[in-house]
């Protein structure tokens, strides 16, 4: 089983916030594939599962807010016995361009809290990860920023990006993360 996690905060004030571009990509998906997420107290998450030919795909919205999404992904990892290895994170990230994705294996957190919390309670930072850019970032502090919603015009171009990185995500489970990489970084 593969695991596909969008990182985001719940509540209808973040549907369409910055912030929200792991959840907007999971619900992308779900909504192309005819899913429907259901709630899972137990494993902190909201949760639909997709087969496409022999593999299964569970896709996850955690409900814990951004800075403890680690705690949902280490329990869905746990519960489904799910290897390190099968977990792609999708969330947004300030030094990309609005439009741009980028494919990484491993690193740092970068300073966002919702991947710090999941290398910690992964215990690694080899952890796979989609990365879609929400920049630039003008001259406000970044957890304002964030939280701010897309302008129409920026949701445009999000559309277009968010159809770039399912394709992506389809390379990646497919063909493997370097050639990922070079197609779509």
């Amino acid at each position: 089983m593969k695991l596909i996690v969008g990182l985001g905060n719940i509540g209808d004030k973040y549907i369409f916030t910055r912030h929200n571009v792991g959840f907007m990509l999971a619900d992308s998906i779900a909504l192309n594939s005819n899913l429907t997420f259901r709630e899972n107290s137990r494993l902190k998450c909201l949760m639909a599962n997709l087969r496409t030919g022999t593999e299964d795909y569970l896709i996850i919205k955690p409900t814990t807010f951004m800075n403890l999404s680690g705690e949902a992904v280490r329990a869905v990892m746990d519960y489904y016995k799910i290897a390190i290895e099968e977990i792609l994170i999708v969330y947004d990230d300030l030094s990309l361009a609005l439009g741009k994705i980028r494919f990484r294996g491993d690193g740092s957190d970068g300073g966002h809290n919702g991947i710090k919390s999941v290398i910690q309670h992964l215990g690694t930072q080899n952890v796979a990860r989609l990365k879609i850019g929400i920049g630039p970032q003008p001259n406000i502090p970044s957890e304002v920023f964030v939280l701010q919603n897309f302008s129409k015009e920026e949701l445009e171009t999000l559309k277009a990006t968010l159809t770039k990185a399912k394709e992506g995500i389809t390379s990646y489970y497919n063909e493997g993360l370097a050639i990922t990489q070079n197609k779509y970084n």
